[in-house]
């Protein structure tokens, strides 16, 4: 499968699109992961809740995902926030060429700290971690703070993930620590490991860009900076096949 990380900066945002449907015409990619709510700036930097903000960020991303179809990838992958039955939620879709879009995932980990009041902001989702099907293929969302609860990868492998993307929006100062956490999910989950990630600033927060492919093993297959805001690359998911046969994978875990 030829797949797409990308890094976006909502002050560009349509310069950014552009370029990357260049790109993915150009690689003529499968699969494109978009970053973590990418549509509009980052609300959460601010540690109190606006109703107006979130309204208006609900509103850009739902036009934003109307041009989805431009992008020219048989599947995109990404999160909005979301309104349902009177919650507000961060909501990973699938959106494909032949079914057009679908909402899945709902995020259940959220952090509240320095930049990332997103408890605050939106609604904590029921633990639900479910394999999709992307033509035969399986895909598994983490997103963003998600992949740190390594539980969930391994369940996943366990199940037959063979694409892990993790969807974040994450500050440039720990860029270091969400790779290393990136390598680790791959490891466990015995899955190709995508992220894609928000760059550019939002108020005093630099995001950090550095989005990654790893495969099975951890090895960094590839990661964007700002020279090459995007990376496409053909990955054989026998290798994630191969994978659930061997350390550690393997080891049984059951409860003796």
């Amino acid at each position: 499968m030829k797949a797409t990380i990308a890094q976006l900066d909502a002050s560009w945002l349509e310069r950014d699109w552009d370029a990357l449907k260049t790109h993915v015409s150009r690689e003529q990619s499968e699969l494109v992961l978009l970053p973590e709510m990418c549509f509009s700036p980052w609300f959460c930097a601010a540690p109190e809740r606006e109703d107006s903000v979130w309204h208006a960020a609900v509103s850009a991303h739902e036009g934003w995902i109307e041009r989805l179809p431009e992008m020219g990838a048989s599947a995109i992958v990404g999160t909005a926030p979301r309104d349902e039955g009177g919650k507000r939620y961060n909501v990973a879709y699938l959106w494909t060429a032949e079914h057009g879009l679908r909402w899945n995932h709902r995020k259940t980990y959220l952090p509240n700290d320095e930049g990332y009041w997103e408890a605050n902001w939106y609604d904590r989702a029921p633990i639900d971690f479910q394999p999709l099907d992307l033509k035969g293929r399986s895909i598994g969302l983490m997103i963003c703070t998600e992949i740190w609860f390594m539980q969930h990868a391994r369940d996943y492998g366990k199940r037959g993930v063979q694409l892990l993307l993790n969807p974040r929006s994450t500050p440039a100062h720990t860029n270091d620590k969400w790779l290393a956490g990136g390598r680790t999910a791959a490891v466990v989950s015995g899955a190709f490991c995508l992220s894609s990630n928000h760059a550019g600033r939002a108020g005093k927060l630099q995001l950090g860009g550095a989005g990654w492919i790893c495969d099975p093993d951890g090895v960094v297959l590839a990661s964007t900076s700002p020279a090459k805001p995007f990376v496409t690359l053909d990955l054989d998911l026998a290798q994630a096949e191969l994978a659930k046969t061997t350390y550690p994978r393997y080891v049984d875990d059951s409860r003796i």
